[in-house]
């Protein structure tokens, strides 16, 4: 009922819900969780805001649609006949002038006019029928502020390329990027079609290499893309793609929101990278940050034209306390126009298919998340700790991007477990595609460091895996770039620790500890595939177990590069076993490519067996089977299944492909006895050798 009326109703606050009786108020997410009955006034009172925003809009911008492409009209736009307008919203200021290169830095002799709404404007007229100011050359804009009178220069806040040399300044400056046509890059393959199943790669350009310096774009399209496809990942998400001036901010501190990050090449390169990727059936996310921005003001937004509440809120309002960044004023018109004229840049210049939004549930609450542990109580997602002008902005945001690009999707990185975030907009949703199931990694985590492996309790691990708001779609993930970061560890290394060093060669003794850690690897990444969500995320080499964590380049570790790639070398050698995780996983994703299970009905649990470390569930008419005791192997153990037939494995962790003993025959068949199990219509009995889990499918299905 819920999966239905959600998927049958429009994804628009102007739409219409797929419920006859369902009022079209924003409450109609109270028929799908009815302990949202005390909240309808909010529900209606963020539904009705929404709508008021785009009348709002459609009377004065002429629609969502136009609104959305402010990038046609701010910053540098260049004409066909050579001229160049630009156009800059600071109403602050007294005088504004444009300098460059092009005039030799003179900041007097291109003044630009004010007009409307503090909307400066100046045209460059072009010589000779080139434009006036060259490709490639730098450009500010100089303010004259009132409060001193004194000139203060910028970096245009619509610029779509910025770029730093170190060996002058940290301080990026402003490139203005029209390329000739002969060099701009054309798009030859179309968007591939949105995905039933998301199995998503979380890739940092930047560390794609095993060696100790910064990736290029080109070299990710030539040397990751083809692995990402042959493991079977069918969406990519870019993280640290939108400029940032601190690399080890991990790309989360934005100082300039229109530009593709120039540290990994050109925006031509992008371009072929996400093409390329196209051109693999690969869709291709931009991780966005829209939750805060860079403080910095000589090349930043902040303090744009002289006042610290242009596009933020004006004092301790605006400043994250924690991130020592500024927050959006999402309530107010020109801030609207830059935020989603961003996304729709996004979408239209590079062909990205959608969006993971950063920080959301900063965005979602006044206090940002900052000292709050939420219980899951309704009254935490509503009240005056609501900030529903960032509420109804993301509501604006799925709006515009789902009715003008009906394959985009989108996620949202929320801790706080807000109801209705992934459900219809008609129906009083907030609109998102998918959620991040974020306490699933903490688990683990804290499993292995405080848990002896005997002690693992496995009802705890299905509740975890299976605790979601149901018909609101999740992605699961075992470890993202998160756990990942200094401080932490990557999976494989709390499993194995030093032993990583020293027993990872085919070569060397197969000891305990890694026996240990590369089937807890495969166990935990195909339960967490399989039970935790209707989407999957790996992180960038967590795949075949990336050794050790990240650390990006900076001063407290001497500017070093040795934590800030990725060793593809790794599992590209033959005689160490990272090979066997990475085959492992790409089996994983094409078993489910085919069977399909992350956009199937929710799994059904059978056992949870607590004595002998066993969990058996149906999911996609697959029969999944885990046995995670430490010791103890099975014979002829009986689980119950639902669909009587002959049934073979399709999917073994102890496959010696993947590094395992092979103590279950390949093609051996398994016939199931009408006999009730377990609360299930047969059973088959299979042999569960210690730290292993085997997938079966009915042999008409193979």
């Amino acid at each position: 009922m819920t999966s239905t009326l959600n998927q049958e109703s429009d994804n628009s606050v102007m739409g219409e819900t797929a419920g006859r009786k369902i009022p079209a108020d924003g409450t109609g997410v109270v028929q799908l969780d009815p302990w949202l009955e005390p909240f309808t006034d909010a529900l209606r009172s963020r539904y009705s805001h929404a709508q008021k925003w785009i009348k709002t809009i459609n009377d004065t911008e002429g629609g969502l649609d136009k609104f959305s492409r402010g990038f046609e009209k701010f910053g540098f736009v260049a004409h066909e006949n050579g001229d160049i307008t630009y156009r800059e919203w600071a109403p602050n200021a007294l005088r504004a002038y444009v300098i460059g290169d092009f005039n030799d830095w003179n900041r007097d002799t291109t003044q630009m006019t004010r007009g409307e709404y503090g909307v400066w404007e100046v045209t460059l007229s072009a010589k000779d029928g080139k434009p006036a100011i060259p490709h490639n050359s730098k450009v500010k804009i100089s303010l004259v502020i009132p409060t001193s009178h004194e000139r203060v220069e910028r970096v245009p806040a619509w610029i779509t390329r910025v770029t730093q040399d170190l060996n002058f300044s940290p301080v990026y400056d402003g490139v203005f990027w029209h390329p000739p046509k002969s060099e701009q890059y054309v798009f030859t393959h179309p968007r591939p079609p949105k995905p039933k199943s998301v199995r998503i790669y979380e890739a940092h350009v930047g560390i794609s290499s095993p060696e100790l310096r910064i990736t290029t774009y080109k070299e990710f399209a030539k040397n990751v893309l083809p692995r990402i496809k042959h493991l079977g990942y069918n969406v990519i998400q870019l993280m640290a793609i939108m400029e940032h001036a601190y690399y080890a901010s991990f790309g989360y501190q934005i100082n300039s929101f229109f530009a593709a990050s120039s540290r990994f090449g050109t925006p031509e390169d992008l371009k072929e990278l996400i093409d390329t990727a196209h051109g693999m059936g690969i869709t291709v996310l931009l991780d966005m940050v829209h939750s805060h921005a860079s403080k910095n003001t000589e090349d930043g937004l902040n303090q744009f034209d002289g006042t610290d509440h242009l596009y933020f809120h004006e004092g301790s309002k605006g400043r994250h306390e924690q991130w020592d960044s500024r927050l959006f004023n999402y309530g107010h018109h020109e801030v609207l126009r830059f935020l989603l004229s961003n996304l729709r840049f996004w979408m239209e210049e590079y062909q990205f298919d959608g969006f993971r939004f950063d920080g959301v549930t900063s965005m979602l609450y006044t206090h940002h998340g900052i000292g709050t542990g939420f219980s899951g109580g309704y009254h935490e997602y509503f009240g005056p700790n609501v900030d529903e002008d960032g509420v109804v902005y993301l509501m604006l945001a799925n709006e515009m991007l789902h009715n003008l690009y009906p394959g985009c999707i989108t996620i949202a990185e929320d801790v706080s477990g807000m109801p209705a975030l992934c459900l219809a907009l008609s129906l009083g949703g907030i609109g998102f595609d998918y959620r991040l199931a974020m306490a699933i990694p903490d688990l683990y985590i804290k499993w292995l460091k405080e848990k002896e492996d005997a002690d693992w309790d496995m009802g705890a691990l299905t509740f975890t895996l299976t605790n979601r708001r149901h018909g609101e779609k999740t992605i699961a993930y075992a470890e993202s770039h998160d756990q990942a970061l200094v401080g932490d560890k990557s999976l494989l290394m709390w499993l194995c620790d030093k032993e990583l060093y020293t027993n990872m060669s085919i070569l060397s003794v197969y000891t305990p500890i890694i026996e240990r850690g590369l089937s807890l690897h495969k166990m935990i990444r195909l339960v967490t595939h399989s039970l935790g969500g209707e989407g999957y995320l790996n992180f960038e080499g967590n795949e075949f177990g990336h050794p050790e964590w990240l650390d990006f380049p900076r001063d407290g570790n001497n500017n070093s590069y040795w934590y800030a790639r990725r060793q593809f070398n790794l599992p590209d050698d033959d005689i160490l076993r990272y090979k066997f995780l990475n085959e492992f996983d790409s089996k994983m994703q094409w078993t489910e490519e085919k069977y399909g299970w992350l956009h199937s009905e929710q799994a059904h649990i059978s056992l949870k067996n607590e004595l002998d470390k066993v969990i058996v569930f149906e999911r996609a008419g697959l029969l999944w089977i885990f046995n995670f005791h430490t010791t103890q192997s099975f014979a002829d153990y009986r689980v119950g299944i639902q669909v009587a037939g002959t049934y073979q494995i399709v999917l073994d962790t102890d496959d010696p492909a993947f590094g395992g003993f092979g103590r279950n025959a390949k093609g051996t068949r398994f016939f199931t006895t009408p006999f009730k199990w377990n609360g299930r219509k047969n059973f088959i009995q299979a042999y569960l050798p210690t730290r292993t889990a085997i997938v079966l499918a009915l042999e008409s299905t193979l």
